[in-house]
């Protein structure tokens, strides 16, 4: 193993070819040399060797290179081991052209990262910019999990939960200590002299110690909730989903004073998508959260201003003037608004679904629970894309991944990719024509959901450690009650739908454009719109270049 410095991470590069292993060091060494350790490895077996000993050491590995064609193990075969002993390294394959099928279909079985086909002269075209974008996704995963906030709880928690979540989805860097299994855990309590009536207890990095804190009082400790730079703005959008940042970016580099207000975390729920394969430009697809930190970068970037933990709370018109009002008294002043609050999933009315929701139950993929399910029963209740990304995640982690559906297959909502993935995981599988009737609970948690089988009507119960629920989703529109006109599920009319009967102008409404002049909508909270990534992100840039005609017109 190389004599490189042991404290940065490491990324080994593996061929079997003399020449082409020393190239591919050398232009990484090049390139990365300075931050990270490269290491080099002639076969598969040895590079597995090199893995287990980072691994026993308790050194870092931010990605691995290997070549397809190897002699004993070939490149999709090693790369599938080495994401069973370091699952959070990035992979990357290289590749000869005539390899290319190989490599799309690793994409989907090693969950490859990306692929190479070499050669790749220049390395600065070809090379570097690729495995500068991994390792810098690499680098934000690594250091949410050693950042120095801590959260110390019971893992079957609400509360606990909540902060975690709020915590990983605001890429807050931060450690989960559950009192039970660490201890650490209980060693930190004893030290900070809290005892364990009073958990969820967060220590901060400045040695400060919040016991049960509340999601706005720890965003304000940590700076996530800020008060807006001005109270009038051209433009203010309500939602951070793919929709709400789109409209960020183009509206702060089009030159409007643009804020944006979410009142959870960027992202929305395609933040908290395990992966999103069908966003053109990802041939091996992105996380949701992936997603949501580049676009939030990048609106920064450009000169947004993005408020989370605050919700909206009403919508007023005054004038030519727009004004909104948010939780905890404050209000926006506008030209024009943006509504892309998104939806939430509809929330399970079966017996013990309310009692458990955050002991067990979420709504929602909850990434943060994802190791917690290392070997465990998880039950993922619906049918649709979400459903099976989530599967297909957490099959990653768990013993056994149960998805509950009520139709009588997969095809009428979920897309034939992620079927096919679904149906190469062994341990995955899929329960048709059943429905969820009860949640069954045991010491505050969890334990166990009754079935029912919709072709006889017979039940039955099956332990269960984990449940996550897709089943539909309703919109976040209550605030725009008596304001903006709605169809009769909530989804807010726009463009050709307005109703004519109250539109103030000679003109027609804008496509986007909702029955109040100057807001518009874009997303999923949109009545009539496709609810894929890809259509929200184009209607968010869609609706900027709308707010610029209708702020043209005077």
């Amino acid at each position: 193993m190389s004599a490189d410095a042991p404290n940065r991470p490491a990324i080994l590069a593996v061929d079997d070819e003399p020449t082409v292993l020393a190239a591919v060091a050398r232009d990484l060494r090049r390139g990365f040399g300075e931050q990270y350790r490269i290491l080099r490895a002639g076969s598969g077996g040895e590079a597995l060797e090199m893995l287990e000993e980072l691994r026993r050491r308790g050194d870092q590995l931010a990605l691995v290179i290997a070549d397809q064609r190897m002699p004993g193990m070939e490149g999709t075969e090693l790369l599938t081991k080495a994401r069973g002993i370091y699952p959070d390294a990035k992979r990357v394959l290289l590749t000869a052209y005539a390899d290319t099928q190989a490599a799309i279909a690793a994409i989907n079985e090693v969950s490859l990262d990306y692929y190479l086909l070499k050669p790749w002269d220049p390395p600065e075209e070809f090379l570097f910019p690729v495995v500068a974008d991994l390792l810098t996704a690499w680098d934000a995963g690594a250091a949410l999990l050693s950042g120095g906030v801590r959260v110390i709880g019971h893992r079957f928690s609400k509360e606990s939960h909540v902060l975690r979540d709020f915590l990983a989805r605001n890429r807050v860097p931060g450690r989960w200590l559950d009192v039970e299994r660490d201890s650490e855990a209980r060693e930190l309590l004893t030290i900070a002299d809290v005892p364990e009536d009073r958990l969820p207890v967060v220590l901060l990095e400045d040695g400060s110690v919040l016991e049960r804190p509340t999601v706005l009082e720890l965003a304000e400790r940590l700076g996530v909730s800020s008060r807006p730079a001005s109270d009038h703005y051209d433009l203010v959008i309500v939602g951070g989903g793919p929709a709400g940042l789109a409209a960020a970016v183009y509206g702060a580099s089009e030159g409007l004073r643009t804020v944006m207000v979410e009142s959870e975390a960027p992202g929305g729920q395609a933040g908290q998508s395990s992966r999103i394969e069908n966003y053109l430009g990802f041939p091996a697809g992105i996380a949701g959260a992936d997603l949501a930190r580049r676009a939030t970068s990048q609106a920064r970037r450009l000169g947004a201003e993005l408020l989370t933990v605050s919700d909206a709370k009403a919508l007023r018109v005054e004038g030519a003037g727009r004004v909104l009002e948010l939780s905890g008294g404050l209000e926006l002043s506008a030209n024009t608004v943006l509504i892309a609050s998104g939806i939430s999933y509809r929330r399970m009315p079966a017996p013990g679904f309310d009692e458990y929701t955050g002991a067990g139950i979420y709504y929602g993929s909850a990434m943060t629970e994802a190791r917690s399910c290392t070997d465990q029963h998880v039950v993922v209740i619906g049918g649709a894309n979400s459903a099976g990304q989530a599967a297909v995640y957490f099959s990653g982690y768990a013993g056994q991944v149960s998805m509950v559906v009520r139709a009588d297959g997969l095809a009428k909502s979920m897309s034939h990719y992620l079927i096919e993935q679904i149906g190469a995981l062994d341990n995955v599988e899929v329960l048709t024509r059943t429905e969820v009737v009860a949640a069954i609970g045991e010491s505050q948690h969890l334990s166990a959901l009754r079935l029912r089988n919709a072709a006889d009507g017979s039940e039955r119960e099956i332990s269960v450690d984990v449940c996550f629920v897709f089943i539909g989703a309703l919109p976040r529109t209550e605030w725009l009650d008596g304001v903006v006109a709605r169809d009769e599920r909530g989804f807010v009319l726009s463009g050709a739908d307005v109703p004519k009967q109250g539109w103030p102008l000679q003109r027609e409404p804008h496509p986007l454009e909702t029955s109040v002049p100057g807001v518009f909508v874009a997303g999923d909270v949109r009545s009539r719109s496709i609810k894929r990534v890809a259509s929200a992100v184009g209607e968010g840039s869609m609706a900027v270049s709308l707010i610029h005609e209708y702020l043209a017109q005077g």
